[in-house]
């Protein structure tokens, strides 16, 4: 069985430990390695080592800094195929999803390409009697990164790019059930010129996670996960005094106007509710159709293209529109919500519950699911279920479907269909959460703008990736300088006439 490991000071390091993890392979259930936790002294070193990296390179101008951004994109796209196979075989994404995963941190790390742009300060001159004034953005020294398993190459990239770039050093906690994949980016970075130690994995669990709250040399944390975890770490990083950025759950909604393309709309909700297995937090996991009329004819149009769906393990091929659970445990959590939905009286449309699959009978799989008629009280709707759940409230008017969104206690993503320009105008400008679509359903921002959600599924006041990172990994120093005016007596530079 396969050992992995850490990546520390530019070369793959062995875990001292003892302790370790399984990763599995979702689609057979089977252990096919298994990961090292690092302690709390594996991690203060790794950080004390980061530290002394760092001076050298946050004095490297932001240009070279910059072209060592363009090297790693080129290997990115070079080893493409490579990623994604592992990033499959390890989270259980379908090969094109997986490739969607590295493409979409890549768009973050071109966006870094910028740096010297984005770094720059500002300038006054003659902000009074011989006085100019000027700003200077200079990174924190070391930051960290901890990020989920539902995107083990983009989250990443999303942390570490502008981290770097900023010129920080970067310890990255990834996730313990899909680390190979980090560990690979690591390993590109250095082959893109990136000095030792600059950029250190250490894979961990709950201790590693503590290690770095505490660790009074880190200055920021980034993290990615689950609303509890994610105001632990904002509670415990802040009161040590660190900058935090956290993002947790989320409840996507999607409302269906009666006027909407009722195609269109049954089309986007089977890619965002379905596609990667659900497990992605701008997932739609909430349809919202106004009016009776409206939501028969939207289930009527989703039965027959949620039957149509192909379950199945990477390996299957492309047409294979998404995989397994990443563990076990996520399985049956995703199956009890099921059960519970039932229970709490929602119209099970379609059940996924006994899902199996030839050959792969001891997978994590669970079966496109859809749910009818639920309500605000019921599990399945205040809960993020993160699998291929969607579920459908039914609301009598617009301002009803408003009020779903607006109410719940998460704010990620929305999403609204209709044909009406002042519907779609009135709800991108009232609506309470941080990123909207119109007639988009899944609306993730491009690398140059921010990436980031309200209410409990944000923590802290900049978001990810866009100018937003520059600012999170950076602080400005202000420099007010006066110089005595007038000339100076000194050696003479005039030509001495001819004689």
């Amino acid at each position: 069985m396969e050992e992995l490991s850490h990546w520390i000071n530019g070369k793959r390091v062995p875990g001292a430990s003892g302790r370790f993890a399984d990763v599995f392979n979702p689609a057979t259930g089977e252990v096919q390695a298994k990961v090292p936790l690092a302690s709390k002294a594996e991690l203060d070193a790794a950080v004390a080592d980061a530290a002394e990296a760092q001076v050298k390179w946050g004095a490297t101008n932001p240009q070279r800094r910059a072209r060592v951004m363009m090297e790693f994109v080129r290997l990115l796209n070079r080893d493409m195929d490579k990623l994604a196979e592992a990033l499959s075989r390890e989270h259980g994404k379908t090969i094109p999803d997986a490739k969607g995963d590295v493409q979409r941190g890549l768009e973050v790390i071109e966006f870094c390409i910028g740096a010297p742009h984005l770094l720059k300060g500002e300038f006054t001159d003659s902000a009074g009697p011989g006085i100019d004034m000027y700003s200077m953005r200079q990174p924190l020294g070391v930051v960290a990164g901890i990020t989920p398993f539902n995107f083990p190459a983009m989250i990443p990239m999303w942390k570490m790019g502008p981290a770097l770039a900023c010129g920080n050093a970067f310890i990255l906690k990834p996730s313990e059930r899909d680390p190979s994949v980090p560990l690979m980016l690591a390993e590109l970075m250095q082959e893109a010129g990136l000095p030792d130690g600059v950029l250190q994995v250490v894979n961990g669990d709950k201790e590693s996670v503590d290690a770095i709250l505490d660790n009074p040399v880190i200055q920021a944390i980034g993290f990615v996960g689950s609303t509890p975890i994610a105001e632990y770490i904002y509670g415990r990083g802040c009161s040590n005094g660190k900058r935090v950025q956290c993002f947790g759950g989320a409840k996507n909604h999607m409302i269906i106007m009666p006027d909407a393309d009722m195609d269109q709309a049954a089309d986007a909700l089977v890619g965002a509710g379905y596609g990667a297995a659900g497990e992605r937090c701008m997932a739609i996991s909430v349809a919202v159709p106004v009016g009776d009329k409206t939501a028969d004819a939207l289930i009527e149009k989703l039965v027959p293209r949620i039957e149509k769906l192909k379950v199945g393990p990477y390996t299957a091929g492309n047409d294979v529109d998404y995989g397994p659970l990443v563990t076990k445990a996520a399985m049956e959590r995703v199956k009890g919500l099921i059960g519970s939905g039932v229970e709490q009286g929602a119209e099970l449309v379609m059940d996924g519950r006994d899902f199996k699959l030839q050959g792969y009978e001891s997978g994590f799989f669970v079966g496109p699911t859809l749910f009818d008629r639920a309500t605000r009280d019921m599990d399945i709707y205040k809960q993020e279920i993160f699998g291929p759940v969607l579920t459908t409230v039914r609301a009598k008017t617009y301002e009803e479907a408003l009020s779903y969104a607006m109410d719940h206690e998460y704010g990620n993503g929305t999403a609204i269909f209709t044909r009406d320009g002042d519907a779609a105008r009135d709800f991108a400008s009232r609506i309470n959460i941080g990123m909207v679509g119109i007639n988009v359903p899944i609306p993730v921002p491009l690398a140059y703008h921010t990436f980031g959600g309200w209410k409990k599924s944000g923590f802290g006041d900049l978001n990810q990736h866009g100018p937003d990172s520059f600012r999170f990994y950076t602080r400005t120093k202000t420099v007010t300088a006066r110089w005595p005016s007038g000339l100076k007596e000194g050696g003479e530079f005039h030509f001495k006439a001819m004689d």
